[in-house]
């Protein structure tokens, strides 16, 4: 990319003159604002959390540059007096939030911004893209890479990926999901992920024979000999001249002999293959496959017992394929009102675009096994009550987030665990900051904690989410004051 990102003015546009009008009205106000998200991506039956360390690493060092009040002075829409409160800017709030690589679900606050109406407000869209995004690609590898067994999934996705910087983040969020490699060679730099590749099929059609393109490659390689086989005739070509070039090369144990099939039917030709080269005593040779897999295509190749031992995925991973947006929005929740922070509800003709109000956050239900039951929003303000009660193991009631007569008792648990914690203070960052292979453990446990039946591809079991007693009290009493003002 040529030039730099400037994050301040990576925000909608509303969001500054939103800035504008606090900055005149009441520059001290305060308010809270969580982030959720309405339905699970790809019709599945849970979501990666992630993003949340570049994020924090932006926000910290957010602020305004010359050239950004100049360019919005140029626009003729902001006063001098506001641009300059822009020009010695700094995020001064509190945020919370769960862990990257968590599981998390519909209507659960992933996210939790304590701070002024104007600074809340200034860094909704950067969370979003941030949060998003990552965690939409973070999902889609993690169910690949669930439906792949012990074969390692490759992320391909350079080439086909939102732009240069859409690429950057689909490789952290794919590493995250458990990718084991990436293409993307700056994106292993940058994260220090492995880089993997083979070869192009210009470089077989470069000479004048496939044969002598293999043995080429294996000259240059010979300690990671991938041919790519599919350039003229995968079976009475590929194979038979990979064969020839592996048998010249086996004695002296490169550490990988493989070929890559790039298109035709998978199954088919990766079982050909595989009797082709069993037959000629190279057991050895693994077979790599790509073009154009998802999870769907996955799962029937292993269910066909085709004999792959890796997988190259790319355009389906690193765009989330069919399922281009993860549904994640930004809300109000509690605002100022004189010396107390009040907690605010938006209301919708459809109940589950009503938001649950007050400052919240998470408690995750398990059992002995340390396997997930179910999640429990709750306000703040009960958090050492509710413990107490967890503590001594007490039945707790859970209840329907908006159904009124739907509930059912948690009296079957073994412990339970927080989800927000606080990552960010004044505006400095006050978390632990992991690395990447971290986070992709905390992903695995995860993924291994909940119930194989929330893994399925097809009508996934649905994880309940509820709420405490005393937020849905809250939020019904709500619900009556604000519609009684309009009967």
């Amino acid at each position: 990319m040529n030039q730099t990102i400037e994050f301040s003015l990576a925000t909608d546009f509303y969001e500054l003159t939103m800035m504008q009008g606090y900055f005149f009205k009441s520059p001290e106000e305060r308010g809270i604002f969580e982030m959720f998200f309405r339905k699970q991506p790809f019709n599945g039956g849970y979501t990666v959390f992630a993003g949340m360390q570049p994020f924090l690493d932006v926000i910290e060092g957010l602020s305004f540059s010359d050239k950004d009040i100049n360019y919005l002075d140029s626009l003729k829409i902001f006063s001098r007096e506001f641009l300059d409160f822009l020009a010695g800017f700094k995020f001064r709030g509190d945020i919370y939030s769960m862990k990257e690589g968590a599981l998390v679900f519909p209507g659960e606050p992933l996210v939790r911004v304590h701070g002024t109406m104007m600074e809340t407000q200034l860094i909704e869209s950067i969370l979003l893209n941030f949060i998003n995004f990552q965690s939409l690609i973070a999902t889609k590898t993690a169910r690949i890479v669930d439906k792949s067994g012990r074969s390692p999934v490759l992320e391909f996705g350079l080439r086909r990926a939102q732009g240069i910087d859409g690429s950057i983040s689909a490789t952290r969020a794919a590493y995250i999901g458990g990718a084991s490699s990436t293409s993307n060679t700056l994106a292993g730099k940058l994260f220090n992920i492995p880089v993997s590749g083979t070869m192009a099929h210009s470089w077989v059609m470069s000479f004048s024979t496939e044969i002598e393109s293999f043995e080429k490659y294996v000259e240059l390689y010979p300690d990671n000999a991938v041919l790519l086989v599919d350039t003229f005739d995968t079976l009475r070509s590929g194979i038979p001249n990979a064969i020839t070039v592996f048998n010249k090369i086996r004695h002296t144990k490169p550490a990988l002999m493989g070929v890559r099939i790039d298109s035709g039917d998978l199954e088919y030709l990766s079982k050909k293959s595989r009797q082709m080269f069993d037959e000629a005593g190279l057991e050895e040779v693994k077979i790599f496959v790509s073009s154009d897999i998802d999870e769907w295509i996955i799962k029937q190749l292993n269910d066909s017992n085709a004999p792959i031992d890796a997988w190259g995925v790319g355009t389906r991973l690193v765009t989330g394929g069919n399922d281009p947006a993860l549904t994640g929005v930004y809300k109000i929740v509690a605002k100022e009102n004189g010396s107390r922070l009040e907690p605010c509800i938006k209301i919708s003709n459809q109940s589950e675009k009503i938001t649950n109000p007050g400052s919240k956050n998470v408690l995750r239900f398990y059992d002995k096994d340390g396997q997930m039951l179910a999640d429990l929003i709750y306000l703040e303000s009960e958090h050492d009550e509710l413990m107490a009660r967890v503590t001594g193991k007490e039945p707790i009631r859970f209840n329907h987030p908006s159904t009124n007569y739907a509930m059912f008792t948690m009296d079957q648990y073994d412990s339970a665990l927080t989800l927000l914690q606080p990552v960010m203070k004044n505006g400095k960052i006050t978390c632990e900051r992991p690395g990447l292979p971290e986070i992709r453990q905390n992903r695995e446990r995860e993924i291994a904690s909940i119930d194989e039946t929330c893994r399925r591809l097809l009508n996934p079991h649905i994880y309940r989410i509820s709420l405490s007693d005393s937020l849905k009290d809250l939020k019904t009493n709500l619900i009556k004051d604000i519609k009684g003002n309009f009967l």
